[in-house]
Formats: structure tokens, C-alpha cells, sequence
């Protein structure tokens, strides 16, 4: 009883304090509305056009930061960006701006600039937007600044920046609004930039292999390349459903067929899956096809372009993450899947028998229908956790692989890898079943599960078969999930982090 009720008053004060936020934050918006007035009667446009910034925060501190005590230049400087601090002092104010490299102080006084420029400045608040012209100097306390001459509103805030967001960590309203994550949090904005890096070094990477950037429908007649439930769509001219994209793979085979020998795909997929630590609806994946190689050759590419992306964007292959060094330097670990079980479970899954298998099954307290998905459900929970260092696990399960070429050594596995870092899949990569007979079997095989309710099943593509009737070279095909590399490059716990904007549940929904 005592619990319940202290469930309540939790509840209670909470929307009390929210509501309390909510009215002192009318009150500010108020406040700042009647400055924005005064600067309107002031013939003041509180959105111009433009500025003339000349320079960055971080170039005048780094080109002034031998200046000397109270020292002061002859050189002109204008720089523009957010108020972040404001220290009135009667007739003299001190302040910080933020731009996009970081912070610089601003230093206004009123004999300096003028009464009716001071006039102005008054009606400033945190938050504005503002570009300050004016001479640089280093104040008696050592911080380089500019001694304002001109100050000009670029754009009046009408919300307050709450003092919770300084420093702010709570994750429910960093991930909604970004835009305040990444002005009170200017780390979060170098993530984003070092994303940027990733993505531009994987094509540069690709390119300089050959390989040629290709675009592939986001609306599809049938779902393929994973699986994966889809996302449905109408399209009203047609009168039919289609699907939002789950992988490019078979469009992108589509044109190894027609005689492209390189191609790549960077961007977007769309699954309608769980959201956690590793996964969003909404990712971001690169995969690339090669005619006339196999897995092995996949593998290489693989180490070796991860390999080039860590060099560009850390300038070292090692990085530190969960108190982890992880070392991206080729070559890699490569280890089979039966191998990994053995090692990690002390289970020889080869020579166990349909029974045995089962009843490891159930003391591991796991679900599996096949013997292929229960040794494979056996490797994700015994193994996967373990592989910290960068791991290719090879060769799978003929029948969990429906777009695999069957392993030359054993009929019963197919030459697939994936690539695993920190306990987490990176990488999925196959020698390309390119058997047009077999494809259609393995299609079949899958639609049955499929009637038997696995809503993941890979549905029959016909086109796609009819395609690879016309002959489709032997090829390796590799996907990368690109937030989860930028998440290890990064040093982020979740994709959530290295996504500007990921999918929340709205507040009608909670």
C-alpha cells in the first residue's frame, strides 16, 4: 500500500513540475515576444537576410591565443552565432557566441558602441542568434575576445534554452529535439560530422576500387534481400500495395546481370522491427556486388575498406569502447560458425543429433524450429556476446541462407561470413547463389515457412529468377550497417546516438 501510494505522489509532482516548467516558460516566450516588440518600434528587423561573417570562433583563438594580458589588436573580425551566456553590467555586458567550431567571448560597452546600439542590445536574450564586429584582445583574466563594436540580432529566440539543458542528459528529450541536444551538447554535432567522414570514406574507398554508385527502387512490387517484415504502401494510380525497401540486393543483382561487374548501394532501408540498442525501422546500410569473386575475396575487401575508413576518421585502427581496445587492423579473425559454438558452448554441433540439439535448445531456454536455425540459435547466444575483437564467422546453415551458394566443401553449409565487433553483427557477406533452379527450390522452401508463420520468410521474386535464367556471373556480395560502424567509430552506445533524428513513439503514443 505504502509503495502505491508513493507511485502516485511520484506522478503527482512530476506533473506538477512540468506543469510549473511549462508556466515559467509562457512566461519567458512572453517576456521575449515584448523584446521583440521593442526591437520592431526600434526599426530593427529581428530576421535579416544576412551577416558578413568573417571568421570562426576556433580561428581567432587559435591565430590570437599568444596574445598577452589586456593586450589588445588593430584587427577587424566578425563572427556570428548563438548567445550562450549574457552578463549585464549596467553599461557594459559580457557574453559567450556559439558557432559551429565552439564558443568566443564578446565584451560590449556602451561609450563604445553607442546609446542607441545599446538600446538595441538590451532587448537581446540567451539564445539569440547574433553577429558581433569588433577588435580582438585578451581580457585581464587571459580569454581571448572580441571587444564589440557592432552588434547586429540575426534571429530572435522566442523559447528560453531551460538551464537543464546545459550539460543535458536525459535521452527522452535529447533524441526528440536534436536541435537542443546539439546546441547545449556541441559533441553531438561532431558525431554527426564524423558520420559525414565515414559515409564520404566508404565511397571514396569503393570508387577508387571500381565500383560504381547505383541507385535501386524504394518502392517494390516484392520485398527481398533479408529477412525481414516490410513497411506497406499504397500507390493510389496503380491501385495496389508495394513495399518499402528491406535491401537492394536483388535489384542490385539485377544489374550484375546485366553486365555491371561492380555496383554499390548507400543508403537507406526500411524494416518493421524492434527498436533497441542496435536497431532502428529507419537504417542506414552500405552493400557493394563484385562478378567473377567469391566470399574470400569479400573478406579482404571488407577488413581492408574498414580498415581505410578507421585511418581517415581516428587516424589509428584502434579505438576504446566498453573498456575494450579494439583493433580494426587486417587481418581479421576468421573463424566458422561450428567452430565458434565449439569453442564458446564446449558443443560439437556437427556431430550432435536432432535430439541432442534440442534438448541444448531447451536448457538454454532458447526457440527453434530446424536443425540449421537451432544451431544457429545455439551460435547467437552462446557466442555472438564473445566476439569482441573484429570476427568473420564463416560458413552457415544451408537452409537459413536462401540467396547463398552452397559451400564447395559440404553440401549441407553455404559460403557466408559475417563480420562481428563487440559482441554486435557489422557485416554479412556471400558467395552469390547464382543457380537460377536452385533459387526457385530455395524460394519455395522459404515460402513454406512463410505459410507456417514466419512472418520473416524471404516471399518467391519471380522476376528476379527469371533474370538470373539469363545467366548471372559468380559474384561476392557484401552489406555493411553503416550507424553501427559510425556507433564504433564514434564511441556511442546506441544507434539512437548516431542518428540525427531516430524514430520515437510521439506523445499521443506514450
Amino acid at each position: 500500500m505504502i509503495c502505491i501510494c508513493f507511485f502516485f505522489v511520484v506522478i503527482f509532482l512530476n506533473k506538477y513540475q512540468t506543469l510549473t516548467l511549462m508556466e515559467s516558460d509562457n512566461k519567458l516566450k512572453i517576456q521575449r515576444i515584448e523584446n521583440l516588440n521593442n526591437l520592431k518600434s526600434l526599426k530593427v528587423n529581428p530576421y535579416p537576410y544576412t551577416f558578413n561573417q568573417t571568421h570562426h570562433a576556433s580561428e581567432i583563438l587559435k591565430k590570437y591565443e599568444k596574445l598577452a594580458n589586456e593586450e589588445k589588436t588593430k584587427d577587424k573580425v566578425s563572427v556570428a552565432g548563438r548567445i550562450m551566456t549574457l552578463r549585464m553590467m549596467g553599461k557594459a555586458a559580457f557574453g559567450h557566441l556559439q558557432d559551429d567550431s565552439g564558443k568566443i567571448q564578446f565584451y560590449i560597452r556602451e561609450d563604445n558602441v553607442g546609446g542607441k546600439i545599446y538600446s538595441i542590445f538590451k532587448n537581446f536574450d540567451l539564445g539569440d542568434i547574433a553577429g558581433v564586429s569588433g577588435i580582438v584582445f585578451r581580457t585581464k583574466t587571459g580569454e581571448v575576445s572580441v571587444w564589440v563594436e557592432n552588434i547586429e540580432l540575426l534571429s530572435k529566440s522566442l523559447l528560453p534554452l531551460p538551464e537543464k539543458f546545459h550539460g543535458l542528459k536525459d535521452t527522452e528529450i535529447r533524441y526528440r529535439q536534436r536541435y537542443l541536444d546539439m546546441v547545449m551538447n556541441p559533441e553531438v554535432k561532431r558525431v554527426f560530422e564524423k558520420r559525414a567522414t565515414i559515409v564520404r570514406e566508404m565511397r571514396s574507398f569503393l570508387d577508387s576500387r571500381g565500383f560504381i554508385e547505383v541507385e535501386i527502387p524504394v518502392l517494390q512490387p516484392v520485398y527481398g534481400g533479408a529477412a525481414a517484415r516490410p513497411f506497406i504502401t499504397h500507390v493510389n494510380s496503380l491501385n495496389r500495395d508495394f513495399y518499402l525497401q528491406i535491401s537492394p540486393e536483388l535489384y542490385l543483382k539485377r544489374l550484375i546481370i546485366g553486365g555491371m561487374e561492380k555496383v554499390y548501394f548507400l543508403g537507406k532501408n526500411f524494416r518493421n522491427e524492434d527498436i533497441d540498442r542496435t536497431h532502428n525501422p529507419e537504417f542506414s546500410m552500405m552493400e557493394c556486388y563484385e562478378a567473377y569473386v567469391d566470399y574470400n575475396t569479400v573478406m579482404k575487401l571488407t577488413e581492408d575498406m574498414i580498415e581505410h575508413i578507421c585511418k581517415k576518421v581516428n587516424g589509428t585502427t584502434k579505438i576504446k569502447y566498453n573498456n575494450n581496445i579494439i583493433d580494426f587492423k587486417a587481418p581479421w579473425t576468421r573463424i566458422t560458425m561450428f567452430e565458434a559454438i565449439k569453442k564458446f558452448a564446449k558443443l560439437d554441433v556437427e556431430k550432435m543429433s536432432d535430439t541432442e540439439l534440442k534438448s541444448e535448445i531447451h536448457k538454454a531456454k532458447l526457440e527453434a524450429g530446424s536443425r540449421d536455425e537451432m544451431i544457429n540459435e545455439l551460435f547467437e547466444h552462446y557466442a555472438e556476446s564473445k566476439l569482441i575483437q573484429p570476427t568473420f564467422i564463416t560458413d552457415y546453415p544451408l537452409t537459413i541462407c536462401p540467396l547463398t551458394k552452397v559451400h564447395r566443401k559440404n553440401p549441407k553449409l553455404v559460403e557466408r561470413f559475417e563480420a562481428f565487433v563487440n559482441g554486435t553483427e557489422l557485416a554479412n557477406a556471400y558467395s552469390e547463389l547464382n543457380d537460377p533452379i536452385e533459387q526457385d527450390v530455395r524460394f519455395s522452401m522459404q515460402e513454406k515457412n512463410r505459410e507456417e508463420g514466419d512472418e520473416e520468410a524471404h516471399p518467391i521474386d519471380k522476376d528476379f529468377v527469371t533474370a538470373m535464367e539469363y545467366g548471372m556471373p559468380p559474384c561476392g556480395g557484401l552489406g555493411i550497417g553503416v550507424d553501427r560502424l559510425v556507433i564504433f567509430l564514434t564511441e556511442q552506445e546506441s544507434i539512437r546516438d548516431v542518428i540525427p533524428f531516430p524514430l520515437m513513439k510521439t506523445f499521443e503514443d506514450k
